[in-house]
């Protein structure tokens, strides 16, 4: 409770009014209603007179403003300052880390190609076993990668999550290092979403051209290993180009956004998850690997429109 409140309760629990008190310290109703308003603070002659007059100590009206003061001060002296070499040191470890993210990423896309081409072409239990086998490993080299790189970035995610201060010229140096990559940022956008786009022409092929199983199994496979190659230049260029917003704290990572991601991502975590068990149970139950990866766009697609939900449903609460 700050003195404003205070002198409102105690002068309340007298029963007297603003002209009341005003005519018992010697100032006029309008100095009463500006300490109580806190558009003004009363000198110390008159909190001496207020101490007298409410019977409480001088400490009891002045102690929260001061402790609320010190804990401002405490505030802002724990505020996080990114220094240049600091931020050159998250931008590079950034830039290796896209590579190591993508190339992940890739792996784990293109793990069922050897099992969706040879389970086509072939019944031996012998083949599809040593792909099947092929496939987890693949799965596994990507899940190490995954985790080292989030263990090295791990002492400096608290630029992404919480927010801070720049000091003197770390915005300049960031703005002109983005500037730069943007027409790269751009031509590598552009190029990803076309090849993701184009990668569906072989199965479209095979599906016109009435085509075996074998030919059709070859399709899909060429399909994932070009849907590799554009998802890991999007993963590339986004990661690099969010850098840059993370340090300017633009874009996806304002105060705002950072404060509702906070939020949403245990839903993000349970909604991938149940999506990785989903495709494993389906395709192991089937055994239609061809067929089942049908589910990694769908589920892209869906996880945008129910996360815009989840959000929606966050702001709305928060109103």
């Amino acid at each position: 409770m700050i003195l404003a409140d205070k002198i409102i309760e105690e002068r309340k629990k007298n029963g007297w009014s603003q002209e009341e008190l005003a005519s018992k310290l010697g100032v006029s109703r309008q100095a009463v209603s500006k300490w109580e308003s806190s558009g003004s603070i009363p000198d110390l002659q008159r909190i001496l007179q207020m101490s007298e007059l409410f019977g409480v100590t001088t400490d009891y009206l002045l102690k929260d403003e001061i402790e609320e003061e010190r804990q401002n001060e405490y505030v802002e002296t724990k505020t996080i300052k990114v220094s240049m070499e600091e931020a050159n040191q998250y931008l590079d470890m950034k830039s290796r880390g896209s590579r190591i993210v993508a190339n992940a990423t890739s792996l784990c896309i293109l793990s069922p190609v050897p099992l969706i081409v040879l389970g086509t072409m072939t019944e031996d239990h012998t083949l599809v076993g040593f792909s099947l086998v092929f496939l987890l490993i693949l799965v596994a080299i990507a899940v190490y990668l995954f985790v080292n790189y989030g263990l090295h970035e791990s002492h400096m995610q608290h630029l992404e999550k919480e927010n801070f201060e720049t000091e003197y010229g770390v915005s300049g140096m960031v703005r002109e290092r983005r500037k730069l990559y943007e027409p790269t940022f751009t031509r590598n956008i552009a190029i990803g979403v076309v090849l993701c786009i184009l990668s569906v022409i072989p199965t479209i092929m095979a599906g016109v051209m009435e085509t075996d199983d074998s030919t059709s199994g070859i399709s899909v496979g060429l399909l994932l290993i070009i849907v590799s190659i554009g998802v890991n230049i999007l993963i590339r260029s986004g990661m690099i180009k969010s850098s840059y917003d993370t340090l300017l704290q633009e874009g996806e990572y304002t105060i705002e956004e950072k404060h509702l991601k906070k939020k949403t991502n245990s839903f993000s975590g349970a909604y991938w998850c149940l999506i990785v068990a989903i495709y494993l149970g389906w395709s192991f139950w089937t055994n239609n690997w061809k067929m089942t990866w049908i589910i990694w766009p769908v589920a892209g697609v869906l996880y945008v429109a129910v996360l815009g939900m989840v959000k929606m449903t966050i702001e709305g609460r928060e109103k």
